[in-house]
């Protein structure tokens, strides 16, 4: 072989060696280092979409984007290296500003997951927007069962509550009671017509009756007309089919007209804590009232909870809790599959029970519904109180297999 040819021979396997050690490189890379190659846009984005200024921002708002702040910092604001980020906004109680914020936090800036979405008409566009881009959506603030019924998705969890079970079981607590007939005052959208129709379905399974029911628009001051109706009606049972600002309100003027004096009963059909915090419990004092999550249950309740109180100083509601354990869990899934990828964390989140200061092994139905426990309070008289927000006494445990509907009862498409 002349020097020519030898040269040339030389330089083929040189440039093979350089395209070998290439593809290799490649290869080698995308099989080591962390998960967070995994990761789109080398970030992790949380957007808590709330109410910050309207009638349920006291048990949202805020406080919501506080609870997913602490989920985030117990994984030191990153998952194997990738950042998280958390952003917040305002759909004003509105589902068409809902909407738009929703798309734009996708399409725009990369949001991975939403969470919060008090109101259900906001979440029910959400949740139509979120399944159509494949993103992950984390309710925690609404309450209609067609967001794991009817419209249900393959990414969207409701992990607090529902209109079924903070209705049915408190309807069943006062009607075992004696409290056989019911009046509704209703809020006059998607979340309300929910939270009557599911009481009235419980009260009239069990012997009770409905003598009518008024529909009151969102965010009303003057409650007097309508509970002059109440009661006219001669029901035992007024109860309040809406719930924050809407709630405190019609409990006080109430108490003005005499109702209670009167004898008829109060059922607040979603009280929160912050409602009797507002209330008072000189005026609150008996409401029954059903949620998932008392910040005085146990020792980590307790200790979550003074956590939360030195960043905004005052206890959490159900739906802010809710929020943190919804995040937490999210995010742990994102840890142990290794990407932010919605099929594969949605997948991992079903499959792994919840385990927080909030719940124990509270399983994850395939449309979307999280069975954790419900739990039946009685509001504290004001001389069994010991101090600011010992308002509350437990009155009955109810599993979360018996607080929900079913999920294959529930109308889900996913559920076959």
């Amino acid at each position: 072989m002349d020097r020519r040819s030898t040269k040339r021979h030389s330089g083929r396997s040189h440039m093979k060696g350089i395209v070998l050690a290439a593809a290799l490189g490649v290869v080698m890379g995308g099989m080591s280092g962390p998960a967070s190659a995994q990761m789109s846009d080398g970030k992790i984005k949380i957007g808590v979409l709330s109410d910050l200024t309207g009638v349920y921002s006291d048990i949202n708002g805020e406080g919501s984007a506080t609870a997913a702040r602490l989920a985030a910092e117990e994984f030191g604001n990153a998952i194997n290296g990738t950042p998280v980020e958390i952003v917040v906004a305002d759909h004003q109680n509105k589902a068409d500003v809902a909407a738009s914020i929703a798309r734009k936090w996708i399409d725009a800036e990369q949001v991975d997951v939403i969470a919060d979405v008090p109101n259900s008409a906001a979440a029910l566009a959400v949740q139509d927007i979120t399944r159509e881009r494949k993103r992950i959506f984390l309710m925690s603030g609404p309450g209609a069962v067609d967001l794991t019924g009817k419209a249900c998705s393959p990414y969207g969890f409701m992990w607090t509550w529902d209109t079924h079970s903070v209705s049915a079981t408190t309807a069943r607590a006062l009607v075992a009671k004696g409290d056989k007939s019911w009046f509704f005052v209703t809020a006059d959208y998607a979340f309300g017509h929910s939270l009557e129709d599911e009481a009235s379905k419980t009260v009239k399974a069990l012997g009770g009756t409905v003598k009518g029911g008024v529909r009151v628009p969102l965010a009303t001051s003057d409650f007097s007309s309508f509970l002059v109706q109440a009661q006219g009606s001669g029901a035992k049972v007024v109860a309040l089919a809406n719930a924050g600002g809407d709630t405190i309100n019609s409990v006080k003027q109430a108490n003005e007209f005499g109702l209670p004096q009167g004898g008829q009963t109060l059922a607040g059909l979603l009280l929160n804590i912050n409602d009797i915090h507002a209330l008072t419990l000189p005026v609150a004092q008996g409401l029954i009232m059903s949620n998932s999550f008392y910040w005085d249950m146990n020792d980590e309740t307790r200790a979550w909870s003074r956590k939360f109180e030195a960043k905004t100083g005052r206890k959490p509601s159900m739906n802010q809790a809710g929020v943190y354990s919804a995040v937490r869990h999210y995010l742990q899934a994102v840890k142990d599959v290794g990407t932010d990828d919605a099929d594969k964390v949605a997948e991992k989140m079903r499959a792994t029970p919840v385990n927080d200061m909030m719940m124990k092994n509270a399983a994850i139905g395939r449309n979307g519904r999280v069975f954790g426990n419900m739990y039946l309070f009685e509001v504290k008289k004001p001389a069994e109180s010991k101090g600011a927000w010992d308002y509350l006494r437990l009155v009955e445990t109810v599993p979360g297999k018996d607080a929900y509907i079913p999920e294959a009862q529930s109308g889900c498409p996913l559920v076959r």
